[in-house]
């Protein structure tokens, strides 16, 4: 049976691009998007290139959407050997406008997502031992960033549920590390003024943001036998803004 992967939040972005590369590398890829309509175009594209891919809309917040997102990958492709928990939202406001529900919600997608969905598939990991999981982090969960305390915050959370699950499941045969990239030519970033746009290009020693796909190229290692001694870290494509 051919290895299978859960892409959350890949209609759009990073999570398309990982979706598509590992499609490339040879995954059936579960590909799951808030939106059915996003979430059917990038597994058309897949599916028509000649690989495996179906498509599942649902709320990684919701514990039942969840369920479901997990049970539909399941049911196409046999137990998940590959979770890539990608979906996420951005919203920027300086911390003293910032009201409860945006910084409950920012959480609620990112950080109970992640954990919501890491639930569904470890059972089956475990008991295989044998699986990947990789959590879509930011650099600014390592830096924090002006207007965007609550997104920060919430991947700073990743990086430590992160760490802390990979002490828990690595010698159990499951393999969980962190991609944190910095600012990338994606929806979201796009979503954000362009004074933010513009005053953060100036800080990157390179001088550009990424693009999707140098993020799907760092996931796709991660996910790869030849990533076998990497547990709980956070690997940083994100233009030298970031430099550990």
């Amino acid at each position: 049976m051919m290895p299978s992967a859960i892409v959350t939040g890949a209609g759009s972005g990073i999570g398309r691009a990982i979706a598509i590369r590992l499609a490339e590398d040879g995954y059936a890829v579960l590909v799951n998007d808030l939106k059915v309509q996003a979430a059917e175009t990038v597994a058309s594209e897949i599916s028509t290139s000649g690989a495996k891919a179906q498509a599942a809309a649902g709320d990684v917040s919701s514990e039942a959407d969840a369920a479901a997102i997990h049970q539909a990958a399941v049911d196409a492709f046999g137990d998940t050997t590959l979770l890539i928990n990608c979906a996420g939202i951005v919203h920027q406001s300086l911390f003293e406008d910032l009201e409860v529900a945006d910084f409950d919600r920012m959480f609620a997608v990112h950080v109970r997502g992640t954990f919501l969905m890491t639930k569904r598939v470890l059972p089956a990991m475990l008991a295989a031992r044998s699986g990947v999981i990789i959590n879509i982090a930011s650099q600014l969960g390592q830096v924090g960033g002006i207007e965007l305390s609550h997104y920060a915050a919430a991947k700073s959370a990743i990086i430590g549920l992160t760490k802390s699950l990979a002490r828990e499941v690595s010698s159990r045969g499951v393999r969980v590390n962190a991609v944190a990239p910095g600012p990338i030519n994606t929806p979201l970033v796009r979503a954000l003024s362009p004074e933010w746009q513009a005053r953060k290009a100036a800080e990157l020693p390179l001088g550009r943001f990424g693009e999707p796909e140098e993020v799907a190229a760092t996931v796709s290692f991660l996910a790869s036998p030849a990533a076998s001694l990497f547990v709980g870290q956070t690997l940083g494509p994100n233009s030298g803004d970031v430099m550990l």
